[in-house]
């Protein structure tokens, strides 16, 4: 929202109450600016400019309903004053807020109800801030190039009128959209455009810490670790400078959070999930279903499944959009059907690509668990062409990771390893000690695979070091299960899966019926067929049969 200069008694001295007021509204002491505001309103009714101020004072101390019954009464004053611009304002602030709360009839009435004030000014900044509802939803819709569009055109608006807010809140619009568009480094460097001037001082607070959180959560959508964890930080130094606004302090708990919980820091991310919580508790908002949705992850690793449960039903209240979690803990519960069900009805529900980047790893996992590898197979692809796309460090360590899974799952042991020794790396290079465990597991059955036992139990034990110093007890459990045994016979060289293969071959069936009765490629059951041979010294199918028959393994 736009500063706006509160107009002064003409005749008479200011009220003491109403000077605090607008003393503490400018030093930004927006709890001592309401109660002073409140009390001037008491002894005399506010004129609209001090009214718009009490307004933002109220929404930034998280009093959003009634921020919005002082913005409409702050919108009938202009109009009774015969103020449209002032008054279109208001209406839109009423209307942009509830679109953003997701009430959207009320959303409706007060964007025409601006519309309509302004029908006698074509030519006004107001135009601009009509045009940002319009990119909005078409950003968040199929159609973001309209949005670009439309937000390009506030932009230019509010250049025009050298409004700095509108600009801002326009090129952080346009960064969104064209990042929903695909193109990322155009996008990103409007954002950052965005931000400049935000941490420069040259936007309003309410306008400020709204483009803080749009700026943030894109750089989650496009995994840049590195920027989410700047601009946190900055939030961070901003929220902590006023310490009575409510609104974004929650914010930035959860992005601190999700940055302390990938290096490790579980405890500490607890602490801040569970303080943004209790804010959300007292004064409830659409973020809390992120901050309970974290802390339900959170309880899922360690093994509290109660606590996951209640906690992801919870964030179910506010999320809009499909997740992964419940399907997760199905999983780490051991109902792998159940799980795999979930799994399914997400990913066809998610669209979104950095989100659907995270439901496919999800999916790789419990597929391969199902023993559908082809399924598996298909989101690894999917996860890799986004990866690729994206060009983010975190989400080649995911993709990577997805396809060392599958490989694992179709017995190429050898190019399993190398792929997971790659996201291994990344994980290490991103300080992420949890997600560099988990595929330390994989790298492990890897090893056993290719009969390197002694490197398989100490990449094991390496991993269960962390699992345990995290409190990763479910994945404690499952790797101290994993057994990293030689896997030939003590009577022949070859691997189980090798020896699986060799009995089918005896039986009669191709190398496509060996592939269907496994759940494996072809060409991996001709890579089998070929170690065989080798392994065995035989040059035909018949002899591989033969050999079969003559050490019992048919």
């Amino acid at each position: 929202m736009s500063r706006t200069s509160a107009l002064k008694k003409s005749s008479f001295a200011l009220s003491p109450s109403l000077e605090r007021g607008r003393q503490s509204f400018h030093r930004q002491e927006w709890a001592n600016a309401v109660s002073a505001f409140q009390e001037a309103d008491s002894e005399s009714p506010l004129d609209p400019p001090d009214l718009a101020l009490l307004a933002q004072a109220l929404l930034l101390t998280s009093r959003d309903r009634e921020g919005t019954d002082i913005l409409a009464r702050a919108h009938q004053a202009f109009l009774s004053h015969g103020e449209a611009q002032p008054a279109a304002r208001c209406a839109f602030w009423v209307g942009f807020i509830a679109l953003l709360n997701h009430d959207l009839a009320q959303a409706s009435g007060w964007l025409s109800r601006a519309e309509r004030v302004l029908e006698q000014h074509p030519e006004c900044v107001e135009r601009g801030y009509l045009l940002l509802p319009v990119g909005f939803r078409f950003a968040h819709s199929d159609e973001p190039a309209k949005g670009h569009e439309a937000f390009l055109k506030a932009t230019k608006i509010g250049e025009q009128y050298r409004d700095r807010d509108l600009v801002a809140m326009g090129r952080q619009g346009q960064g969104r959209a064209l990042i929903r568009q695909g193109e990322i480094a155009r996008g990103v460097a409007l954002l950052d455009e965005a931000m400049a001037a935000v941490m420069a001082g040259e936007v309003s607070p309410l306008t400020a810490g709204g483009i803080y959180c749009s700026v943030i959560e894109a750089c989650g959508e496009i995994f840049d670790l590195r920027r989410a964890q700047e601009w946190t930080a900055a939030l961070d130094r901003w929220c902590s400078s006023q310490p009575d606004m409510v609104p974004y302090h929650g914010q930035c708990s959860i992005r601190k959070a999700e940055i302390l919980q990938l290096h490790g820091a579980w405890q500490d991310a607890t602490q801040h999930l569970k303080q943004a919580c209790d804010r959300f508790a007292q004064v409830p908002r659409g973020e809390a279903g992120s901050a309970f949705y974290r802390l339900a992850e959170l309880h899922r690793l360690r093994g509290d499944f109660a606590a996951a449960e209640n906690a992801y039903r919870e964030a179910g209240r506010w999320l809009r959009t499909p997740q992964a979690g419940f399907a997760l803990l199905r999983f780490a519960q051991g109902e792998v059907s159940t799980a795999s069900a979930a799994i399914r009805r997400v990913l066809d529900e998610t669209h979104e690509p950095g989100s659907r980047a995270r439901v496919l790893e999800s999916a790789v996992e419990i597929m391969i668990a199902s023993s559908d590898i082809g399924a598996a197979r298909t989101a690894a692809n999917e996860l890799t062409e986004i990866a690729r796309h994206f060009e983010a460090p975190q989400l080649h360590a995911m993709s990577m990771r997805a396809e060392g899974s599958v490989l694992l799952a179709e017995h190429d042991a050898k190019a399993a390893l190398a792929a997971l020794r790659r996201a291994w790396s990344i994980w290490c290079e991103l300080d992420a000690p949890y997600e560099a465990a988990r595929t330390r597991v994989l790298m492990a059955m890897a090893c056993g695979e290719m009969d390197d036992c002694d490197t398989g139990r100490l990449e094991l034990d390496l991993a269960c070091e962390v699992f345990q110093k995290l409190g990763a007890a479910p994945d404690l459990a499952r790797a101290q299960a994993i057994s990293i045994e030689k896997t030939a016979s003590s009577d022949t060289p070859l691997t189980t899966r090798e020896i699986e293969v060799l009995k089918l071959i005896a039986s009669g069936k191709s190398n496509r019926a060996i592939g269907i009765k496994l759940g494996i490629s072809e060409k991996t059951v001709a890579r089998h067929v070929s170690n065989i041979f080798n392994k065995l010294d035989l040059s035909s199918r018949a002899a591989a049969t033969a050999f079969a028959y003559k050490n019992q393994l048919v």
